[in-house]
């Protein structure tokens, strides 16, 4: 039997997916090209960074890598404040003294609880500073001030997915101006089970909160800490934090890999076809291709032939728009110009005008002064 022959589009077939194996070569290249550039710059330094790290010989410690996404239309219609989670197989955040702020839903007692429970893990614990509800938030952080004290003292803001809303009226442009320590939603309510293959409702009690397990509250917040965080706005540029400049090619070529796939299922609209292009990059680098697209436009519908009928009835309306423009510029110029040149010379004949007369006055004041002098002159002779 004969092989039968499908048309499938390349956007949907090999092209929907990072190779590896490029993703691999352009790490490498990338780190790299990173740390040689720290070693130049460390070695042309006048002076020596004092503050620097003693352990961090290449200076790369500090450094981020970051992927960027160029798509062929807008990844979003409008700014978004909550960020979305991707969960990484090498964790952003893995310093055991990052300092960890959780906001919850209202009572904070119960959260504060679960916290301090033996079923939470103690190093964990160890960097959750602080818990506290959005009433109290509400009420304690209104100055100014004291939004900038709290965004100091804490790395990290995890946020109850219930309240994440409400948070940027509370904690205004302190937190929400950069996307640095924007709150990061956890679901920390308790998990409904389901009956019947359908989830049974949630039972509403004030004096009881709908708080979920120790363990469960641990795992959300360690996934948060560690995803990589997508903001998302009206552009088609995206750029997401991938790993640092230590770490190795692998774990960069992983995080990307997975990223990449994960960005543009769950976040990009029309996904694989509205991607331009892929590429990684460091803070003060040129930016390495991951993936770059061969269709520069989202629809075919988007391109017309030369010559073909559409393209035929869309000129004369652009012709003709483009000769009303230029016929209103001309008339503009043809009214504007004589006003402009009577405005001048009636401004240039006052100006002469107002000349002339000090000129006279002038004139006139000096031959006065002269008559004075030689009939002073006159009567000193006859003397």
């Amino acid at each position: 039997m004969a092989n039968s022959k499908t048309v499938t589009l390349r956007s949907e077939t090999a092209v929907s997916l990072v190779d590896p194996d490029q993703t691999l070569k352009a790490s490498k290249a990338l780190l790299a090209h990173m740390k040689n550039a720290s070693k130049e710059k460390a070695a042309n330094a006048e002076k020596r960074d004092l503050l620097a790290d003693p352990e961090d010989e290449e200076g790369t410690k500090e450094k981020p890598i970051w992927l960027n996404l160029t798509t062929k239309r807008f990844i979003a219609d409008s700014r978004k404040l909550k960020p979305g989670k991707i969960v990484l197989p090498h964790s952003l955040n893995t310093d055991p003294e990052i300092q960890i702020c959780l906001i919850t839903a209202d009572p904070q007692r119960a959260y504060k609880n679960l916290v301090a429970s033996e079923e939470f893990p103690a190093e964990l614990r160890k960097r959750v500073s602080r818990v506290i509800d959005v009433t109290k938030l509400k009420a304690k952080f209104k100055s100014y001030e004291s939004q900038r004290q709290l965004f100091s003292e804490h790395d990290v803001f995890v946020a109850d997915n219930r309240i994440i809303n409400r948070l940027p009226a509370i904690l205004g442009k302190t937190f929400y101006k950069t996307t640095a320590k924007r709150p990061i939603p956890v679901e920390i309510q308790a998990r409904v089970p389901k009956s019947d293959g359908k989830r049974v409702k949630r039972t509403k009690d004030a004096d009881t909160p709908n708080a979920c397990t120790p363990p469960q509250l641990a795992g959300e917040i360690e996934r948060a800490i560690g995803a990589a965080l997508v903001n998302l706005s009206p552009t088609v540029n995206t750029a997401i934090r991938v790993g640092n400049a230590n770490w190795t090619a692998e774990q960069i070529a992983e995080n990307v890999d997975v990223i990449a796939k994960t960005l543009v299922e769950k976040f990009v609209p029309g996904k694989w076809k509205n991607i331009r292009s892929i590429y990684i990059k460091g803070p003060e680098t040129a930016a390495l291709p991951v993936w770059l697209t061969d269709e520069l436009w989202l629809d075919q519908k988007d391109v017309l032939a030369d010559g073909s009928e559409e393209a035929k009835a869309i000129l004369p309306a652009q012709k003709a728009n483009i000769g009303k423009k230029r016929k209103s510029l001309e008339g503009q110029q043809e009214e504007a110009e004589p006003v402009t040149k009577k405005s001048k010379k009636a401004k240039t004949a006052k100006a002469v005008e107002n000349d002339d007369a000090g000129l006279k006055k002038e004139i006139s004041d000096r031959k006065a002064a002269l008559k004075k002098q030689k009939k002073a002159a006159k009567k000193a002779l006859e003397v």
